[in-house]
Formats: C-alpha cells, structure tokens, sequence
C-alpha cells in the first residue's frame, strides 16, 4: 500500500502536548531542538482552532489559528510529519483552517510560515506582503 492509500482522518482538535511535541520537532526549524517540551505544550490552549490530522490513530499532521475571533487571524505551527510530507496533508490542514476563518467572518487572516514554503502557499491563495505593507515582527528576541 503505497502512502496515497492511506487512510487520512481531519478532526477539529488540539493535538496532545506530545503529538504536537513530536510534530514540532519533525519540523527541521531551527527552533525546534531549543524550545522545552513544557513551552511547548503551554502554547496549545492559546489556539482558537485547531486542526489535527491522524494515520492509522498516530499524528500525521496539525495547524493551528490564533485569532480573536472578529477581526484578525494567524495561521501557525501548520506541520506535517516529514514522511508523510507531499500527499495533501498540508494542503487539506490550510484548506480547514482557512474554512473555518471565512465561516467566522473574519476580516484578515495572516500566516507564520516556514522558510521556503512561499510557493505551497501562494498555491492556496496567500499573497507576501509589499516591502512597503503593514506588519512587522521584534527583533532581538533570541
């Protein structure tokens, strides 16, 4: 049975503090072997929705939205294990996740990526900001 057929179940729903352990630290970012497994687990109840996708019962996949429900939306830690990588997980997650933004009526919704992932998510309609477009992050906060 090659990985295509495998059976891929999408549930509305946190993962454990060790599935999204175990995800993270598939993830290859550079932060994953520095942040402890217990800063970890303390950032799931900040999500706003959640959803988690599951082989056979094991992780396969997550994402993740903050949000304060009305107006704004940041979509995070959207991990897909690296040998499942490549068959529609992440797309499926986004595809969820953007869903359930739209049904909240939310009137932004932005996204933390990863490094060289710009293409798979223009691919679902996300657009870089111009040089000159709102938003920008803290530095020095390592």
């Amino acid at each position: 049975m090659s990985l295509d057929d495998l059976a891929i179940e999408y549930q509305a729903e946190l993962p454990t503090a060790q599935e999204f352990e175990r995800l993270f630290r598939s993830s290859g970012w550079s932060e994953a072997s520095e942040v402890p497994a217990d800063r970890l687990a303390a950032t799931l109840p900040g999500a706003w929705y959640a959803i988690c996708a599951r082989c056979d019962g094991q992780i396969a996949g997550t994402g993740l939205v903050l949000s304060d429900g009305v107006l704004h939306a940041l979509i995070v830690d959207v991990i897909v294990m690296p040998e499942l990588r490549g068959h529609g997980i992440g797309t499926e997650i986004m595809r969820r996740l953007v869903a359930r933004c739209q049904e909240a009526g939310l009137l932004q919704v932005q996204l933390f990526s990863a490094r060289g992932k710009r293409g798979f998510y223009e691919s679902l309609g996300f657009v870089a900001r111009p040089d000159d477009g709102p938003g920008m992050e803290l530095g020095g906060l390592r």
